[in-house]
């Protein structure tokens, strides 16, 4: 497995393997790699020669009050868990090389972003969309893996590559869970003790809803009251958002048709957790 921390280096890499046909899959991370992240790895090795892994704790979308300085890192560890996954080159960049001169351009994401987590981040997924342009650009990758425990993120993403065009295809897989239902996540390592039992109550709470839906349920209202009512119930978490929308849309609804997103964000102590789940009402 191959480090390269330089952006001049991974670009000459990268035409090395584009020139000798190799089908490059890619995978996005922010690092402190888990279980999630390795499944993203590995249907990227199942689709293509070549495995790329970003580790890149991007500061455009982190708010002014947000982790970026407290979140997780731990490259050593990272390093390790690729390797044993089959992850044949990280690409691992500073930001004084990612983000090394001021920009003449600003991207902004105009649409699905008032909804959901884009809602409250102001600007998080300008960010986002900055900094993949960038690696789409750098990687020159076939394919590109994201979960779709973010959704949102997989939705505004497709949008991204469908809208400039990019030769790339976007590839959602399945949220990552541990056996009691909660989403695998870097950030789940700030639970409390107490509050780690709890958390898969809302992954319950999302079964539930969408349990309710295929006996029937049609309005998004009671589907989102109802989740409200468990996770109060049975969690000391506040709740940042329950949402129930078209998607990929992104779209808020009343009456359920099609495919839909129901999701939430609960803040505990030291942690925002975000889960999700889909219904298509089609099949």
């Amino acid at each position: 497995m191959k480090i390269i921390t330089s952006v001049a280096a991974m670009e000459k890499e990268m035409r090395i393997h584009r020139d000798a046909n190799k089908s490059i899959g890619f995978v996005p991370t922010m690092g402190y790699l888990h279980e999630g992240h390795m499944t993203l790895v590995k249907k990227a090795r199942e689709e293509n020669d070549l495995v790329i892994l970003s580790i890149f704790v991007n500061p455009l979308q982190f708010g002014p009050n947000e982790d970026f300085d407290s979140y997780p890192r731990d490259f050593d560890r990272d390093e390790k868990l690729a390797k044993n996954n089959g992850v044949d080159l990280i690409f691992y960049p500073q930001v004084e090389d990612m983000y090394k001169d001021s920009f003449s351009f600003e991207v902004k994401v105009v649409n699905k972003v008032n909804v959901l987590c884009g809602k409250k981040r102001k600007g998080h997924f300008d960010g986002v969309a900055t900094v993949l342009i960038k690696l789409f650009n750098i990687t020159q990758a076939n394919k590109v893996y994201f979960g779709m425990k973010d959704a949102q993120q997989v939705a505004i993403v497709q949008s991204l590559i469908k809208d400039f065009n990019f030769p790339i295809e976007l590839v959602p897989v399945n949220t990552v869970r541990e056996e009691d239902g909660l989403a695998k996540s870097s950030r789940n390592v700030y639970l409390t003790e107490y509050e780690r039992q709890e958390a898969p109550q809302i992954y319950k709470a999302l079964i539930s809803a969408k349990s309710a839906i295929i006996n029937g349920e049609k309005n998004s209202y009671n589907v989102q009251n109802a989740i409200k009512e468990h996770i109060t119930q049975h969690t000391s978490g506040v709740i940042d958002y329950v949402e129930v929308l078209s998607y990929p849309e992104l779209e808020t609804i009343g009456e359920l048709s099609g495919k839909v997103l129901i999701a939430v964000a609960v803040k505990f102590t030291k942690a925002r957790l975000i889960d999700n789940i889909t219904v298509d009402m089609k099949l």
